[in-house]
């Protein structure tokens, strides 16, 4: 039996920066400690293998390292999706197997990252990756960020095709998503990204919630929460105070491994060492991030309704 229904999946849900030690391997200790700092800021789920884990940049092995963590650390606290990176069907299948082994409850599928292909095609190779497992599969589409995607239409046809195919993982502005809201009739559970832009509109068209990196993923939870209780009001403050670091962090996918993950680092007192290649940081951005992170604070869990960013902070026991 499955721990999480899909059908009850919302939230925010903590997508993992890929940390490095100052040998660029994986940072055992830094990784654990960035699963903590989510739960305790109230995640409603955590992710690891997307863009924002650098994943192109991990060795096959380095990422089932990665799997074996974030489930060792998570503990079955949060539901725990885990992306499924590869070249060719059997690559991302053996990477299926090996979620599946950790106890991942659900997956999503990137599509390959070699050559351009038409619309077919990648249903076919989504297709045959899903047969493969019984566990819920998701669908990223970041045509944006990944060069190649799915149109509502096509995304329709393939859940139809691939009854295990029950979410959408996407990255993409508002008006586009509510395409795909109304393409799928409402019955999909769709996620949206970037960083958190346009997050209480994402709401607002049907979005079950949002897959975000964790440097104001503690702002977001609380606005979420707000906006679930139905003050918007208090949502839209609370996202007000988020958004500038959103805005200056999201200018592009290196942009955000470069300065979004230096803010965590400044909200969570953590370092960051970078894996070449990388945009490397610049002193004006570096003051820009310090400023935000003097402004937001450490990252901590903040009270269910989200009432402190009227005025006054509530630190509430985890």
């Amino acid at each position: 039996m499955p721990r999480f229904s899909i059908a009850n999946m919302h939230g925010i849900h903590a997508i993992l920066y890929a940390l490095f030690d100052d040998q660029e391997k994986l940072d055992r200790s830094a990784m654990r400690r960035q699963v903590e700092v989510c739960l305790e800021v109230g995640v409603h789920g955590m992710a690891a293998l997307g863009l924002a884990t650098e994943v192109s940049k991990l060795t096959d092995a380095e990422r089932r390292t990665i799997m074996d963590w974030i489930a060792e650390d998570n503990g079955g606290r949060v539901p725990l999706s885990l992306t499924i990176f590869g070249a060719s069907v059997a690559e991302q299948i053996a990477q299926v197997r090996h979620a599946e082994s950790v106890g991942a409850d659900w997956l999503i599928l990137q599509p390959p990252m070699v050559g351009q292909y038409g619309a077919a095609e990648y249903i076919r190779f989504f297709g045959r990756v899903a047969e493969a497992t019984d566990l819920p599969v998701a669908i990223q589409n970041a045509p944006a960020f990944m060069g190649r995607g799915l149109s509502s239409s096509e995304i329709s046809d393939l859940v139809r095709q691939h009854p295990n195919i029950q979410l959408i993982k996407g990255e993409g502005p508002v008006v586009d998503i509510a395409g795909l809201v109304e393409a799928t009739g409402g019955k999909l559970p769709i996620f949206n990204g970037r960083a958190g832009l346009e997050m209480l509109d994402n709401l607002r068209i049907g979005c079950r919630g949002l897959i975000l990196a964790p440097d104001c993923i503690d702002y977001a939870v609380a606005a979420y929460d707000s906006f679930q209780a139905g003050d918007e009001d208090v949502a839209l403050e609370t996202y007000r105070k988020m958004l500038p670091a959103v805005v200056s962090t999201m200018q592009g996918l290196e942009n955000l491994l470069c300065y979004g993950k230096r803010l965590f680092a400044l909200r969570s007192r953590m370092t960051i060492h970078d894996r070449g290649p990388v945009l490397r940081p610049n002193a004006a951005g570096l003051a820009m991030i310090e400023r935000f992170a003097a402004d937001l604070g450490p990252l901590r869990r903040r009270c269910p309704d989200a009432r402190e960013f009227r005025g006054r902070t509530i630190v509430t026991e985890s």
